[in-house]
């Protein structure tokens, strides 16, 4: 019995140890939610919308949303590299509790400008956590 005791205590004794110097446990890992992006388009403009969870306890994070702009004539036909151009904008949302919703957007400034019958077409959108180095490509043309 004696024996058993010992050897009980012993095996606390360990994991106590073991409990002591475990590191602390993280937070969570900084992600975008991909269900919850949200992009339109209103003419020469680009609108997203989402939500980052694993936050922690961070006040604010940046976010940047960058884009390829196209002026696209009514056949579908990709533009010469004149015709493009890369667009974005960045700004911070606060944290609260472990989340931040943001929206940005981003605006094309064709010289000359991209009028009718053409239109202005958006695609290979990046979205970036440049807080915690979190990319999201979002698929699709709008």
């Amino acid at each position: 019995m004696r024996r058993l005791t010992a050897l009980a205590a012993s095996a606390c004794l360990l994991l106590g140890i073991a409990v002591l110097t475990a590191p602390a446990a993280q937070a969570g890992k900084a992600h975008f939610i991909k269900n919850a992006f949200e992009v339109s388009r209103s003419g020469d403009s680009l609108t997203v919308s989402g939500k980052e969870a694993g936050l922690g306890n961070l006040d604010q994070v940046h976010i940047v949303v960058e884009a390829t702009a196209a002026c696209v004539n009514p056949g579908g036909n990709r533009p010469q590299a004149a015709n493009k151009q890369t667009v974005a904008a960045g700004d911070d949302f606060p944290v609260q509790n472990g989340k931040a919703d943001f929206t940005l957007t981003v605006t094309a400034d064709f010289q000359p400008r991209c009028s009718p019958p053409m239109s202005v077409v958006f695609s290979d959108i990046t979205v970036t956590d440049t807080t915690n180095g979190v990319t999201a490509r979002l698929r699709g043309v709008f």
